[in-house]
């Protein structure tokens, strides 16, 4: 079956500018080189440390941020090449929620007025009928109807997550990326907002793109999950396979951080060296060398980038220690 969306080779690299003239004399490589698919109905967590480039790819696969380079296919169409009306029809079937429950509304227009914006510029509903899409979106996502004539700071950060899951259903999309939807919440609306979003997966066969640093949603919310070091993904596997047998060093060291949801019980911390290098100075050969506990790591680690390689039955890793199985993503 052909995946909903392909990703092969994404980058996204901004140019570092100095002096009067502002020549570019660098590049940050936010994004370098990210590939990955996604099936219809299923979420792909993308979880990494704080800048390691999973934001800058949500984006750049939806053109919020053109890519440098790469391709995006969407339902077999490459979605980098479209432009004018068809770039603005492929949008329908893509959208995305926001980290930022109170950043992403304009404090300046009605819940309803937002909403409805999409319906009207896809020329989906308008009038009468784009008014009771409003309502039936808004108790879909369990607030009421009526509310649709408030102002964003009538709610709370649970409640205007709700409005902007709305917002994005509002034009029957296939696929949205949600950018950390539940950082900003209390725990308890955490896990409201993510049944949520299973529950409209269920009942509409969305797929998510599910960008989070907190690996205990993630373990809940996602079927696969891929991990993310300096804009290149590290590891990618099923979710129940990266949980027991991480393979990656990196990936091993994220989840010894995760609380023991246990009194009393303890989990042996994995304490990484240093700090991440910059992204505008990235490492030569694999980008996590420098700060690898392996104790095998050698020349070629500082030499040579490893490829995503198959190194179990679906279970794919970035590292020159691993013994491979399957051939290369590509």
């Amino acid at each position: 079956m052909t995946p909903l969306l392909q990703v092969r080779d994404l980058t996204k690299h901004f140019p570092i500018r100095r002096g009067i003239l502002q020549r570019v004399t660098g590049h940050v490589r936010a994004v370098d080189g990210v590939s990955f698919d996604l099936a219809r109905g299923e979420t792909l967590a993308l979880v990494g440390e704080s800048g390691c480039g999973k934001t800058t790819t949500g984006r750049a696969l939806l053109r919020l941020t053109e890519p440098t380079s790469g391709t995006v296919t969407v339902n077999g169409t490459d979605f980098l090449a479209l432009r004018g009306e068809e770039l603005r029809r492929m949008r329908r079937h893509m959208q995305i929620v926001f980290q930022d429950p109170y950043g992403s509304l304009n404090p300046r227009m009605t819940v309803g007025a937002a909403i409805r914006e999409g319906l009207i510029v896809h020329q989906i509903a308008e009038g009468a009928e784009a008014d009771r899409r409003v309502a039936n979106l808004l108790e879909e996502v369990g607030l009421r109807g009526e509310y649709a004539a408030r102002l964003p700071h009538e709610f709370s950060g649970g409640q205007r997550q709700r409005i902007g899951i709305a917002r994005a259903l509002a034009v029957e999309p296939s696929f949205i990326v949600c950018d950390e939807p539940v950082s900003a919440l209390d725990v308890s609306v955490q896990a409201q907002v993510i049944n949520l979003l299973r529950d409209l997966q269920r009942e509409r066969g969305l797929a998510y793109l599910f960008i989070a640093h907190d690996l205990a949603v993630v373990s809940h919310m996602a079927d696969r999950v891929a991990v993310m070091y300096l804009g290149r993904i590290v590891e990618l596997a099923p979710r129940r396979a990266l949980f027991a047998t991480p393979r990656m060093p990196y990936t091993r060291a994220l989840l010894s951080a995760v609380p023991v949801p246990e009194p009393g019980a303890t989990r042996r911390r994995i304490l990484l060296p240093g700090d991440p290098p910059s992204p505008a100075s990235p490492p030569s050969g694999c980008v996590f060398h420098p700060r690898c506990p392996h104790p095998a790591k050698d020349a070629v680690c500082s030499r040579l980038a490893p490829v995503l390689e198959e190194k179990a039955p679906g279970h794919f890793v970035a590292c020159h220690k691993e013994p491979i199985t399957s051939a290369p993503l590509s």
